[in-house]
Protein backbone atom coordinates (compact mmCIF):
# COMPACT_ATOMS: atom_id res chain seq x y z
CA UNK A 1 0.00 0.00 0.00
CA UNK A 2 2.85 2.41 0.80
CA UNK A 3 4.34 1.75 -2.63
CA UNK A 4 0.98 2.61 -4.23
CA UNK A 5 0.82 5.87 -2.25
CA UNK A 6 4.37 6.89 -3.11
CA UNK A 7 3.80 6.12 -6.79
CA UNK A 8 0.58 8.11 -6.74
CA UNK A 9 2.55 11.15 -5.59
CA UNK A 10 3.97 11.40 -9.11
CA UNK A 11 0.56 11.18 -10.83
CA UNK A 12 -2.68 13.08 -10.84
CA UNK A 13 -4.78 11.23 -8.26
CA UNK A 14 -7.85 13.15 -9.41
CA UNK A 15 -7.85 10.87 -12.47
CA UNK A 16 -8.23 7.76 -10.29
CA UNK A 17 -11.53 6.13 -11.37
CA UNK A 18 -12.51 5.25 -7.83
CA UNK A 19 -11.37 6.09 -4.32
CA UNK A 20 -8.59 3.87 -3.00
CA UNK A 21 -8.85 3.00 0.71
CA UNK A 22 -5.53 3.20 2.55
CA UNK A 23 -6.32 2.57 6.23
CA UNK A 24 -9.24 1.98 8.58
CA UNK A 25 -9.56 3.18 12.17
CA UNK A 26 -12.80 2.00 13.72
CA UNK A 27 -15.59 3.25 11.48
CA UNK A 28 -13.38 5.78 9.69
CA UNK A 29 -11.57 5.08 6.41
CA UNK A 30 -8.61 7.06 5.07
CA UNK A 31 -8.61 7.28 1.29
CA UNK A 32 -5.66 7.87 -0.98
CA UNK A 33 -7.06 11.20 -2.22
CA UNK A 34 -7.20 12.48 1.38
CA UNK A 35 -3.44 12.19 1.85
CA UNK A 36 -1.63 15.44 0.99
CA UNK A 37 1.31 15.51 -1.38
CA UNK A 38 3.99 14.85 1.22
CA UNK A 39 6.80 13.42 -0.90
CA UNK A 40 9.24 15.90 -2.41
CA UNK A 41 11.16 15.03 -5.60
CA UNK A 42 14.38 13.23 -4.83
CA UNK A 43 13.17 11.70 -1.56
CA UNK A 44 14.40 8.14 -1.11
CA UNK A 45 11.94 5.23 -1.02
CA UNK A 46 12.81 4.53 2.63
CA UNK A 47 12.23 8.13 3.70
CA UNK A 48 9.04 8.32 1.61
CA UNK A 49 7.66 5.22 3.33
CA UNK A 50 8.47 6.67 6.74
CA UNK A 51 6.75 9.98 5.92
CA UNK A 52 3.59 8.28 4.67
CA UNK A 53 3.52 5.85 7.59
CA UNK A 54 3.90 8.72 10.05
CA UNK A 55 0.96 10.56 8.44
CA UNK A 56 -1.25 7.45 8.57
CA UNK A 57 -0.35 6.84 12.23
CA UNK A 58 -1.24 10.42 13.18
CA UNK A 59 -4.53 10.16 11.30
CA UNK A 60 -5.37 6.89 13.05
CA UNK A 61 -4.60 8.22 16.52
CA UNK A 62 -6.78 11.26 15.96
CA UNK A 63 -9.65 9.23 14.45
CA UNK A 64 -9.57 6.64 17.25
CA UNK A 65 -9.37 9.32 19.95
CA UNK A 66 -12.35 11.13 18.42
CA UNK A 67 -14.39 7.94 18.33
CA UNK A 68 -13.50 7.12 21.93
CA UNK A 69 -14.52 10.63 22.97
CA UNK A 70 -17.81 10.35 21.08
CA UNK A 71 -18.54 7.07 22.88
CA UNK A 72 -17.79 8.36 26.37
CA UNK A 73 -18.91 11.99 26.45
CA UNK A 74 -22.21 12.59 28.20
CA UNK A 75 -25.23 13.69 26.12
CA UNK A 76 -25.16 17.04 27.91
CA UNK A 77 -21.56 17.70 26.83
CA UNK A 78 -22.34 16.63 23.27
CA UNK A 79 -25.27 19.04 23.17
CA UNK A 80 -23.02 21.81 24.52
CA UNK A 81 -20.42 21.10 21.82
CA UNK A 82 -23.09 21.16 19.11
CA UNK A 83 -24.36 24.47 20.46
CA UNK A 84 -20.85 25.95 20.49
CA UNK A 85 -20.21 24.75 16.93
CA UNK A 86 -23.49 26.25 15.76
CA UNK A 87 -22.70 29.56 17.48
CA UNK A 88 -19.15 29.61 16.03
CA UNK A 89 -20.44 28.94 12.52
CA UNK A 90 -23.11 31.64 12.85
CA UNK A 91 -20.52 34.18 14.07
CA UNK A 92 -18.14 33.31 11.23
CA UNK A 93 -20.84 33.57 8.55
CA UNK A 94 -22.05 36.92 9.97
CA UNK A 95 -18.50 38.25 10.19
CA UNK A 96 -17.77 37.36 6.56
CA UNK A 97 -21.04 38.95 5.41
CA UNK A 98 -20.34 42.15 7.38
CA UNK A 99 -16.83 42.27 5.93
CA UNK A 100 -18.16 41.83 2.40
CA UNK A 101 -20.73 44.62 2.89
CA UNK A 102 -18.07 46.93 4.36
CA UNK A 103 -15.80 46.37 1.36
CA UNK A 104 -18.67 47.07 -1.04
CA UNK A 105 -20.52 49.92 0.67
CA UNK A 106 -18.62 51.56 3.52
CA UNK A 107 -16.90 54.90 2.91
CA UNK A 108 -13.23 54.32 3.76
CA UNK A 109 -11.88 57.72 2.69
CA UNK A 110 -10.77 59.73 5.74
CA UNK A 111 -9.68 63.29 4.94
CA UNK A 112 -7.11 65.39 6.78
CA UNK A 113 -9.92 67.79 7.69
CA UNK A 114 -11.80 65.00 9.47
CA UNK A 115 -8.64 64.02 11.33
CA UNK A 116 -7.99 67.61 12.42
CA UNK A 117 -11.61 68.00 13.54
CA UNK A 118 -11.45 64.82 15.61
CA UNK A 119 -8.12 65.91 17.14
CA UNK A 120 -9.48 69.34 18.10
CA UNK A 121 -12.59 67.83 19.68
CA UNK A 122 -10.66 65.18 21.64
CA UNK A 123 -7.29 66.79 22.25
CA UNK A 124 -7.37 66.01 25.98
CA UNK A 125 -7.34 62.31 25.06
CA UNK A 126 -4.00 62.61 23.28
CA UNK A 127 -1.47 62.96 26.07
CA UNK A 128 2.07 61.74 25.54
CA UNK A 129 3.25 58.80 27.62
CA UNK A 130 6.80 59.16 26.32
CA UNK A 131 9.19 61.94 25.37
CA UNK A 132 9.30 62.61 21.63
CA UNK A 133 11.67 64.59 19.43
CA UNK A 134 12.44 65.78 15.95
CA UNK A 135 16.14 65.12 15.76
CA UNK A 136 19.24 64.24 13.80
CA UNK A 137 21.33 61.20 14.77
CA UNK A 138 24.77 60.35 13.37
CA UNK A 139 27.19 57.57 14.28
CA UNK A 140 30.67 58.04 12.83
CA UNK A 141 34.01 56.21 13.06
CA UNK A 142 36.41 58.58 14.83
CA UNK A 143 38.87 58.38 11.92
CA UNK A 144 36.26 59.85 9.52
CA UNK A 145 37.86 62.62 7.40
CA UNK A 146 36.51 66.15 7.88
CA UNK A 147 34.83 65.10 11.12
CA UNK A 148 34.90 68.68 12.44
CA UNK A 149 33.11 69.81 9.29
CA UNK A 150 30.45 67.12 9.82
CA UNK A 151 30.07 68.21 13.45
CA UNK A 152 29.50 71.83 12.34
CA UNK A 153 27.07 70.86 9.58
CA UNK A 154 25.02 68.74 11.99
CA UNK A 155 24.23 71.89 13.98
CA UNK A 156 23.13 73.90 10.95
CA UNK A 157 19.59 74.77 9.88
CA UNK A 158 20.64 75.80 6.38
CA UNK A 159 19.26 73.43 3.74
CA UNK A 160 22.33 73.57 1.49
CA UNK A 161 24.59 72.72 4.43
CA UNK A 162 22.27 69.91 5.50
CA UNK A 163 22.54 68.49 1.97
CA UNK A 164 26.32 68.58 2.33
CA UNK A 165 25.96 66.78 5.65
CA UNK A 166 23.83 64.10 4.02
CA UNK A 167 26.49 63.56 1.35
CA UNK A 168 29.21 63.17 3.98
CA UNK A 169 27.10 60.81 6.06
CA UNK A 170 26.23 58.55 3.15
CA UNK A 171 29.96 58.23 2.51
CA UNK A 172 31.29 57.77 6.03
CA UNK A 173 28.58 57.34 8.67
CA UNK A 174 27.86 53.98 10.25
CA UNK A 175 24.32 55.25 10.89
CA UNK A 176 22.50 58.40 9.81
CA UNK A 177 18.88 59.13 10.73
CA UNK A 178 17.25 62.44 9.95
CA UNK A 179 14.01 62.79 11.94
CA UNK A 180 13.62 66.53 11.31
CA UNK A 181 10.19 66.03 9.75
CA UNK A 182 9.04 63.13 11.91
CA UNK A 183 8.24 62.85 15.60
CA UNK A 184 9.94 59.83 17.16
CA UNK A 185 10.30 58.55 20.70
CA UNK A 186 13.54 59.68 22.35
CA UNK A 187 14.04 56.03 23.31
CA UNK A 188 14.50 55.24 19.62
CA UNK A 189 17.62 57.43 19.61
CA UNK A 190 18.90 56.92 23.15
CA UNK A 191 19.09 53.15 22.67
CA UNK A 192 21.79 53.80 20.05
CA UNK A 193 23.99 55.83 22.42
CA UNK A 194 26.85 54.28 24.41
CA UNK A 195 25.82 56.05 27.62
CA UNK A 196 22.35 55.80 29.13
CA UNK A 197 20.21 58.93 29.44
CA UNK A 198 19.10 58.67 33.05
CA UNK A 199 16.67 61.61 33.11
CA UNK A 200 15.14 62.21 29.71
CA UNK A 201 13.11 65.30 30.68
CA UNK A 202 16.17 67.03 32.16
CA UNK A 203 18.25 66.01 29.16
CA UNK A 204 15.75 67.49 26.72
CA UNK A 205 15.31 70.73 28.66
CA UNK A 206 19.03 71.50 28.64
CA UNK A 207 20.23 69.82 25.42
CA UNK A 208 20.09 70.91 21.82
CA UNK A 209 23.35 69.37 20.60
CA UNK A 210 24.77 66.23 22.14
CA UNK A 211 28.04 64.39 21.53
CA UNK A 212 29.25 61.11 22.92
CA UNK A 213 32.41 59.11 22.29
CA UNK A 214 32.72 55.37 22.74
CA UNK A 215 36.38 54.53 23.30
CA UNK A 216 35.78 50.78 23.04
CA UNK A 217 34.25 50.90 19.56
CA UNK A 218 35.96 54.15 18.44
CA UNK A 219 32.71 55.79 17.35
CA UNK A 220 31.53 59.37 17.72
CA UNK A 221 27.79 59.98 18.25
CA UNK A 222 26.17 63.29 17.27
CA UNK A 223 22.59 64.21 18.17
CA UNK A 224 20.85 67.48 17.28
CA UNK A 225 17.42 68.08 18.85
CA UNK A 226 15.31 70.27 16.52
CA UNK A 227 12.07 70.09 18.49
CA UNK A 228 10.72 68.24 21.53
CA UNK A 229 7.56 67.40 23.45
CA UNK A 230 7.78 66.09 26.98
CA UNK A 231 5.89 63.23 28.53
CA UNK A 232 2.40 64.19 29.85
CA UNK A 233 2.10 67.11 27.44
CA UNK A 234 -0.41 67.18 24.55
CA UNK A 235 0.68 65.03 21.63
CA UNK A 236 1.24 66.87 18.32
CA UNK A 237 -1.31 66.11 15.63
CA UNK A 238 1.36 64.65 13.33
CA UNK A 239 2.38 62.16 16.00
CA UNK A 240 -1.14 60.75 16.53
CA UNK A 241 -2.49 61.25 13.00
CA UNK A 242 -2.49 57.56 12.06
CA UNK A 243 -3.99 56.62 15.44
CA UNK A 244 -6.83 59.06 14.80
CA UNK A 245 -7.33 57.66 11.31
CA UNK A 246 -7.76 54.18 12.81
CA UNK A 247 -10.15 55.53 15.45
CA UNK A 248 -12.34 57.24 12.85
CA UNK A 249 -12.34 54.10 10.71
CA UNK A 250 -13.35 51.98 13.71
CA UNK A 251 -16.20 54.38 14.56
CA UNK A 252 -17.42 54.14 10.98
CA UNK A 253 -17.16 50.37 11.07
CA UNK A 254 -19.26 50.13 14.24
CA UNK A 255 -21.85 52.56 12.90
CA UNK A 256 -21.99 50.74 9.55
CA UNK A 257 -22.51 47.34 11.20
CA UNK A 258 -25.22 48.76 13.49
CA UNK A 259 -26.94 50.35 10.48
CA UNK A 260 -26.69 47.09 8.55
CA UNK A 261 -28.20 45.09 11.42
CA UNK A 262 -30.98 47.63 12.01
CA UNK A 263 -31.79 47.78 8.29
CA UNK A 264 -32.14 44.00 8.01
CA UNK A 265 -34.22 43.94 11.20
CA UNK A 266 -36.58 46.70 10.08
CA UNK A 267 -36.99 45.16 6.63
CA UNK A 268 -37.90 41.85 8.28
CA UNK A 269 -40.56 43.60 10.35
CA UNK A 270 -42.06 45.34 7.29
CA UNK A 271 -42.13 42.14 5.26
CA UNK A 272 -43.47 40.12 8.18
CA UNK A 273 -40.41 37.87 8.11
CA UNK A 274 -39.91 38.49 11.82
CA UNK A 275 -42.76 38.51 14.29
CA UNK A 276 -43.09 37.92 18.02
CA UNK A 277 -45.45 35.00 18.49
CA UNK A 278 -46.09 35.24 22.24
CA UNK A 279 -46.13 38.69 23.81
Amino acid sequence: MLIIIISAGCTDINKTPKRVPVARAGDQILYLDQIPRLIQPGTSETDSSAIIQNYINKWAKKALLLQKAEENLSPQLKDEIDSQLEESRANLVIYQYQRQMMLERMDTVITDAEIEEYYSANQESFTLNTNIVKALFIKLPVETPNIDRIRMLSRSNDQSELQQLETYCYQFAEKFDDFNEEWVSLDRISVELPQEITNEESFLRRTTHYESYDADSAYLYLVTIRDKRLRSSPAPLEYVKEDIRRMIWNIRRIEFIQSLENGIYNDALKENIFTILNK
